[in-house]
């Protein structure tokens, strides 16, 4: 299945001022198979793979000694049996966190050896409790992968050339001519995710009893490590707090509450849980921003009120228990949770496009006509010093007072809406079906020229 990631891999390869490469991302989202058959058996001529989970002793004790590039070359020539050359061998070293002086090998390579290709793959927790004396710093190139988004999604159910037609005709100003498809594989997104096990096991069968056991086994093994580096107290508290994700999503608003967690939860008791499973992966943190017009929206972060998500809106489906015929089908328990997994899945497509940066806005303010109540709009990012104010809506339903609340008060140069209605701009306001949630950075391009007359989606 093709990775948006293989460009930048490629781009790495041909750089003449390249450094060893780290690959980071939550476990099984897919690193080994992009950097060993899409990348290694395609690019290369010959691709040396040490898999750190499953190497012998003899492997693990040569990073226990002298790790100088060329002895651990050396080595390696003898134990796969072949030489290694510095045009066209790809030394992978996978899960390198499980060697620490593996990690710290990475930085030799960068200063004695930066002829040879060398990369390696890590979870983000792995890293994270090596960031101190083990991690080279300043001496990697560093990429992280996510889940399938939904346009890998799409290309993974043969729709390469519908999603390329797509955005060619965003960039032509005009609208795009094919939804259907997209439409179905969007709610086949929402149940499936984007883990690549499960989307390449829908794919061959289309058998949806297999995806849900790929799921839960992936959930499983996301349970095991919680108690792999901690304490029985921590990893109890770890799983706790995975387990209420969902129930944060059900009430009707999304803020984080610890009592969710248990009745007797306390901040500083979950403190070490929160960054355990950020840095695993497995969860996002968004924090409020009570000022939705100052850049850098950083700055101005409130990092006591906060949302969360997960990974990946087909593990977040599971572990709330959903079968996939809510999702899939027209069920009336949908009608509960399709706001919370349609904004899942769309901070899960923010994150894919690289906007790591991703907060949410609220402010008491007095609706006119209405009661006084809380306005409050999902995301808030930024990109190129333009703030963008986002607001999503799971139905083609989309009257709100929080984003005509905010656009009154802020005057935002364009403002967002994701939803299911048809493609369309409307004074300063662009609503985008979130089925075409892959064209976002297409369309943003292309503020200068929405308010143009012309064009108006034009077929």
């Amino acid at each position: 299945m093709k990775r948006k990631l293989l460009e930048q891999l490629i781009e790495w390869k041909e750089s003449k001022k390249r450094l060893p490469l780290l690959l980071e991302g939550a476990r099984q989202v897919g690193k080994t198979y992009l950097l060993k058959t899409l990348f290694g058996e395609k690019y290369f001529e010959k691709v040396i793979h040490v898999n750190f989970e499953k190497a012998d002793s003899e492997l693990i004790n040569l990073f226990e000694g002298n790790i100088q590039p060329q002895r651990i070359i050396d080595y390696l020539a003898l134990k796969f049996n072949t030489p290694i050359s510095q045009d066209n061998t790809l030394i992978i070293f996978d899960e390198i966190q499980e060697v620490p002086r593996a990690l710290t090998s990475l930085k030799y390579f960068a200063e004695d050896a930066p002829e040879y290709y060398v990369v390696a793959t890590g979870s983000l927790l792995g890293i994270a409790l090596h960031s101190g004396t083990s991690f080279p710093v300043g001496k990697v190139n560093r990429l992280r992968l996510y889940p399938m988004d939904f346009e890998e999604f799409c290309w993974a159910n043969n729709m390469e050339e519908q999603t390329e037609e797509a955005h060619n005709a965003i960039q032509s100003l005009k609208r795009p001519l094919i939804t259907s498809g997209f439409k179905d594989l969007f709610q086949q997104y929402l149940a499936i995710g984007g883990m690549p096990a499960a989307v390449s096991t829908w794919i061959e069968s289309k058998n949806i009893d297999i995806v849900e056991m790929i799921l839960k086994n992936i959930l499983s093994d996301y349970k095991d490590d919680f108690s792999k580096h901690t304490t029985n107290t921590e990893s109890r508290r770890i799983a706790n707090l995975w387990q209420s994700v969902p129930r944060q999503f059900a009430k009707e608003n999304h803020k984080f509450v610890y009592k969710t967690i248990e009745p007797s939860a306390r901040g500083r008791d979950y403190a070490f849980s929160f960054d355990w499973l950020i840095d695993a992966g497995l969860i996002y943190k968004v924090n409020l921003i009570p000022h939705g017009d100052k850049l850098p929206l950083s700055f101005y972060a409130d990092e006591s009120d906060f949302k969360i998500y997960a990974l990946d809106v087909g593990m977040l489906r599971q572990l709330a228990g959903l079968p996939s015929s809510v999702v899939i089908g027209d069920d009336n328990i949908w009608s509960n949770f399709g706001g919370a997994f349609a904004e899942n899945f769309l901070l899960q497509q923010l994150r894919s496009m690289d906007f790591t940066e991703t907060y949410y806005w609220a402010n008491n303010t007095k609706i006119p006509n209405q009661p006084k109540g809380k306005s409050e709009l999902d995301f808030i990012i930024s990109d190129e010093n333009t703030i963008y104010p986002i607001e999503v809506k799971s139905g083609e339903q989309v009257k709100s007072p929080s984003l005509r609340i905010y656009r009154q008060k802020y005057n935002p140069e364009l403002s967002i809406r994701f939803s299911l209605k048809d493609l369309e701009y409307d004074e300063g306001l662009l609503n985008i079906p979130l089925y075409y949630s892959f064209l976002f950075r297409d369309l943003i391009k292309q503020k200068d020229k929405l308010s143009v007359s012309e064009f108006a989606f034009r077929k």
